[in-house]
């Protein structure tokens, strides 16, 4: 009799001990699972794909900047092309393929690389990292998306639209180092391209002729410079014009 009292007692002892280790086990999974979600997510990296390699490879040898073959492998003589681009065109000089660059290589961008903000810092100058292109928005398949998506629709249209970033063309670049030239404010060649010392002779001109000094060819130092603009080029500067 004794023994079967023994008996069932450990056994309860045995069932209970089991319980409280599986409650136990539960929460703390649950506190593990809880913490993880809170952790904020890691920005995506930028990366390249090889047939966009390949793509830049063959533009760098059409401006002499690179020698090697379109292999699509990211190698050093195509990082040094890449970084003479991008000083040409008012990058910061990386080397390296972000989205700013292949934008102004005018590569097509994927559909994840779209979902990428512009890095501010891959430009060489404040007010084009102004400018930089935001990330453009993921889909989702919620069963809420119709009804945000719509509020976020109607939202938009009532902000005003942001005026596209002004850029000379190559054919006004040279104009205007020809100008610069004869003013004894730059002595490079007429190349259409907006490096170090053509900003330099630029803010010269723009010091000496009352126009805001900034180094960049914009409309006001165009016109300043009896250059003329295109069509476009009046009708954003129209656009971003203040109403009255």
């Amino acid at each position: 009799m004794f023994r079967k009292i023994f008996l069932a007692v450990s056994i309860m002892f045995f069932v209970a001990a089991a319980i409280s280790a599986q409650g136990t086990s539960t929460s703390t999974s649950t506190t593990a699972t809880a913490a993880t979600a809170d952790k904020p997510k890691k920005p995506a990296v930028f990366r390249p794909t090889k047939d966009q390699i390949k793509q830049i490879q063959t533009i760098l040898k059409d401006k002499k900047l690179y020698e090697g073959e379109a292999s699509g492998t990211y190698n050093e003589p195509t990082r040094t092309g890449i970084k003479s681009f991008q000083k040409d065109n008012g990058l910061k000089e990386t080397g390296t393929l972000n989205r700013a660059t292949l934008e102004k290589f005018g590569v097509e961008l994927t559909d994840n690389q779209k979902l990428i903000a512009v890095s501010p810092g891959s430009f060489a100058n404040a007010d084009d990292a102004k400018a930089a292109k935001p990330a453009k928005p993921a889909k989702t398949t919620d069963a809420s998306t119709p009804a945000k998506a719509t509020t976020a629709a109607s939202s938009t249209e009532d902000k005003p639209k942001k005026a596209a970033p002004f850029r000379a063309t190559p054919d006004q670049i040279k104009a205007a180092q020809k100008m610069l030239k004869d003013g004894k404010m730059y002595a490079g060649e007429e190349t259409g391209k907006l490096d170090d010392p053509t900003r330099d002779g630029l803010r010269k001109f723009q010091e000496g002729n009352g126009v805001k000094i900034t180094g960049t060819l914009n409309a006001t130092t165009l016109d300043k410079m009896g250059i003329s603009l295109t069509d476009k080029q009046k009708a954003d500067a129209a656009a971003a014009a203040p109403k009255k």
